[in-house]
């Protein structure tokens, strides 16, 4: 009697993962485009803050129409934003950690080879499986474990690029490098995975949790863009080469954003991870067609893997997209007993 609503199940997360692959693709593909084709390149730290800000406006949209009239909506606001300092500090916590990411993450690539960085970066995606087993009490089979691993080693050799000799000297520090992919790797799989858990442990709408991270995301990114481009800005102004494509690509970005949480809500972040393998494959195809890109052995090898990945982890019946509680788990055990 399981087997149609499990069949259903995994129809819905295929869906999820083809929908959020093409997203993802063509996110990257058109900031490709925008990053070799404009001759006045824009501030991505001002882009990330747009996309922030757009986020937020779609998520209070949403939330709107969900209500239903503008009575409860105001309410939902008043009880779940302005009422709840605590539940926006709490949802403060991805963003500010996603922040610390993001800078570990550029020091690390700054004290690493980048071929050394590229294997060690993709250590987030087992990670971020090791963290939905701690935190959301879930087990995983073997059979998903090497489905993770192997999704590991796929993305790492779709991206592998080989070291070219330079005669420019970098001084670079190894150990300050992998102290900081490691925290980058953590707090890739934490924030994740934390707001997940947040998400799904309470029935507070999807598009409240929304809103109550934006704002906060929103607070962190006008931060970064201040220390990092904040002289440049003043002199050039904050919307500097912005062109239609780039306003396309943050649609995308913010569009995509929202959908994630979606996916999250629905399935969890380790398909999320898959669906970001796969659209690294679909992106790097269509840079074929697009932009000349050459196709290697390590490429097509990769991309091997990832298909097989993806196979492999969802052949399990198990259900990995809701918290479950340890006392369910004792239980089964006694009555197998």
């Amino acid at each position: 009697m399981a087997a149609p609503r499990d069949n259903v199940t995994l129809l819905f997360k295929l869906y999820c993962l083809a929908v959020m692959t093409m997203m993802a693709a063509a996110y990257t593909i058109a900031l490709r485009y925008t990053r070799t084709s404009d001759k006045e390149l824009y501030f991505s730290t001002t882009a990330v803050c747009i996309t922030e800000v757009i986020k937020l406006l779609l998520s209070v949209g949403i939330l709107a129409k969900e209500t239903g009239s503008l009575g409860r909506f105001k309410a939902s606001l008043r009880e779940n934003v302005l009422g709840s300092p605590k539940e926006l500090l709490k949802l403060s916590v991805p963003s500010l950690v996603y922040a610390v990411q993001n800078n570990m993450a550029f020091l690390a690539l700054s004290n690493l080879d980048a071929a050394v960085y590229q294997v060690t970066y993709q250590l987030k995606i087992p990670c971020t499986a090791l963290c939905t087993v701690l935190m959301l009490n879930r087990t995983l089979s073997k059979l998903q474990w090497v489905s993770v691993f192997m999704l590991c080693a796929g993305v790492t050799l779709v991206q592998w690029k080989p070291a070219q000799a330079t005669k420019v000297v970098v001084e670079q520090n190894p150990l300050l490098g992998f102290g900081a992919i490691a925290i980058a790797v953590l707090c890739s799989g934490f924030a994740g995975v934390y707001f997940e858990k947040v998400l799904k442990s309470s029935d507070t709408s999807l598009w409240v949790r929304n809103i109550q991270m934006y704002l906060s995301g929103i607070i962190v990114t006008l931060v970064g863009v201040y220390l990092s481009d904040g002289a440049e800005i003043k002199e050039k102004g904050f919307f500097y080469g912005y062109t239609y494509y780039v306003w396309f690509v943050i649609f995308l970005a913010s569009v995509g954003g929202l959908y994630t949480s979606v996916v999250v809500k629905y399935t969890d972040n380790i398909m999320k991870g898959f669906s970001a393998a796969a659209a690294i494959v679909l992106s790097t195809i269509a840079s074929v067609m697009l932009f000349g890109l050459q196709i290697t052995l390590t490429f097509a090898l990769g991309t091997l893997l990832v298909c097989v990945s993806i196979y492999l982890y969802g052949l399990p019946r198990q259900d990995t997209t809701s918290i479950q509680q340890g006392e369910t788990a004792s239980k089964e055990r006694v009555i197998g007993v």
